[in-house]
């Protein structure tokens, strides 16, 4: 009979290597590891702005996987589930940063309950390609690490000041507050990388 071969395994999709991963398929793993990586990496690097510490969460964040993925049920995007395991990952990390660097509980003032009104709107630090993005990046590696975690939670991955400060253990009030002085510190940050590339263009 020709060509009597063993039929060929359907294509694997992200649905069914959840499936085989839940009951301990190390290839269907592999799988969502490849699908996912780039995202995880990401999103640690922009949390931290350190590529060794994002290399290193990234990791975590799949041990992590590896271990919750039978916990899975599919009440939302499997991205989105991986996406806050990824978060809660960082910011277990953020809160255990030595003590000369600044924690996010510092950061954090957990007094202030009042949100100051929203003088910067999400268009206005978003500049809307108005700036170069690779000082915009460098800006926000260089906020503290509670203010960068509430500015890229709430402005770039897009989580609402309630699901913020479930995760980060404070008052909604407080997000708004932190996130406002997040975006102050920002625009200063911003504002001083332009000055110091112009002072570098002309050879300082």
């Amino acid at each position: 009979m020709p060509n009597q071969t063993r039929s060929q395994p359907p294509e694997l999709t992200e649905a069914r290597a959840i499936q085989l991963a839940q009951k301990g398929d190390g290839t269907a793993f592999e799988f969502l590891y490849h699908l996912h990586k780039k995202r995880v990496y990401s999103l640690c690097l922009r949390m931290t702005g350190s590529t060794s510490e994002a290399e290193d969460l990234a990791q975590e964040a799949f041990m992590q996987l590896f271990r919750k993925v039978a916990t899975f049920r599919g009440e939302s995007a499997f991205s989105t589930w991986l996406h806050r395991m990824t978060v809660n990952v960082v910011l277990m990390h953020l809160r255990k940063k030595v003590p000369d660097q600044i924690s996010i509980d510092e950061t954090i003032d957990r007094g202030d309950e009042t949100a100051p009104p929203r003088e910067l709107e999400d268009k206005d630090i978003r500049l809307a390609g108005s700036l170069d993005r690779v000082n915009l990046e460098r800006a926000i590696s260089n906020l503290p690490p509670g203010y960068r975690a509430i500015f890229i939670l709430h402005d770039i991955e897009g989580y609402e000041h309630n699901e913020i400060a479930k995760m980060l253990g404070c008052s909604i009030g407080n997000s708004k507050s932190q996130l406002h002085k997040a975006r102050m510190r920002l625009r200063e940050l911003v504002e001083q990388g332009e000055v110091s590339a112009k002072g570098e263009g002309a050879g300082g």
